[in-house]
């Protein structure tokens, strides 16, 4: 082989991507199609146990491709099709329905396991959820509906705030039926609700700006793959502005977020993990039941409380699953 010819297929080989290189050495590639950023650190972590306890480690015994829309579900058809290309053993549509409709599209031969927050029947993603059929299964975690919730618990942490600002994601597939849901429990509680929208990262300062401009007391933080990604951002501003609020995921009040109420995400990604492995083993999705996860869990922070001259209820902290002192 002439000089060219050996730098040429040396400089190719040096750009495969990394599915092409994993398949060469017969290692299977997971891809991973995300709706918001990167995963959150304990679902991350809760996916690579469940993978780990079917036989595979990531980036041993294999290899994840990511692709994460950031919030533009646009994006998602794109990168669904991308993965298949790739010639992916599985795909795991995380992060809503929009990313498992995205991948459902994409293959009706590829393997799918998706995490939804509503019924996958209803959803049209199986046929049934003991018997999936056809190439998806996966993990119906319990999120539609708890937005009327979490304003009943922030309305008991904080019952002098008679205007509470909602902060939605319009983009997002349920911003409508979360904007209904609070709505209905606002006037069952006699509360105000000012409704703030924000489709992107430079929309959230300009949300809490107007949050202070109106005077509201508390915040309720609506589910939204694009604010679980921004969740840094999203307490600093909390914290900047002394607005009590409460979040979905715990990763919030870790970070320093007052409270959160919702389902154990760790939990249904483990499940999404152990499935992912066992498919990959030689288990077809048509034989494994959707799993429903329903359990909901309330962090409290009791050092941001104190920050901000909260004291949180004796009927309310006893309720609470983790208190972060």
């Amino acid at each position: 082989m002439r000089r060219r010819e050996f730098v040429a297929v040396l400089g190719s080989a040096a750009v495969w991507p990394l599915a092409a290189r994993a398949q060469q050495s017969a290692m299977p590639v997971v891809g991973w199609l995300g709706s918001g950023t990167a995963p959150l650190p304990s679902p991350a972590a809760a996916f690579d146990a469940g993978l780990k306890e079917m036989g595979f480690v990531p980036g041993q015994t294999i290899a994840i491709e990511y692709r994460h829309a950031e919030g533009r579900y646009e994006r998602l058809p794109g990168m669904a099709a991308d993965l298949v290309r790739h010639q992916v053993a599985l795909i795991v549509a995380a992060g809503g329905i929009v990313t498992a409709r995205a991948a459902k599209a994409a293959t009706a031969t590829i393997p799918i396991v998706f995490s939804v927050g509503d019924d996958p029947v209803k959803l049209g993603l199986v046929k049934s959820l003991s018997l999936p059929g056809g190439n998806l299964t996966g993990v119906s975690i319990l999120t539609t509906g708890l937005e009327a919730k979490r304003l009943e618990v922030l309305h008991e942490a904080v019952p002098g705030a008679s205007v509470i600002g909602l902060l939605v994601n319009s983009d997002f597939s349920d911003a409508q039926t979360q904007l209904k849901d609070v709505l209905a429990a606002a006037r069952a509680l006699g509360l105000q609700i000012a409704v703030l929208n924000a489709n992107s990262e430079r929309d959230l300062d300009t949300a809490f700006a107007t949050l202070v401009e109106q005077r509201v007391s508390a915040l309720l933080v609506a589910s939204s793959p694009l604010f679980a990604g921004r969740r840094e951002q999203l307490v600093a501003l909390a914290a900047r502005h002394a607005i009590p609020a409460i979040f979905e995921w715990p990763e919030f009040v870790t970070l320093g977020g007052l409270m959160s109420y919702g389902t154990n995400l760790a939990d249904g990604y483990h499940q999404v993990g152990i499935y992912a492995g066992k498919i990959l083993n030689g288990v077809k999705p048509a034989e494994l039941p959707v799993q429903q996860l329903v359990k909901v869990e309330l962090v409290i922070n009791l050092k941001t409380a104190r920050t901000l001259g909260l004291t949180f209820p004796l009927s309310l902290l006893g309720r609470a699953d983790k208190v972060i002192e």
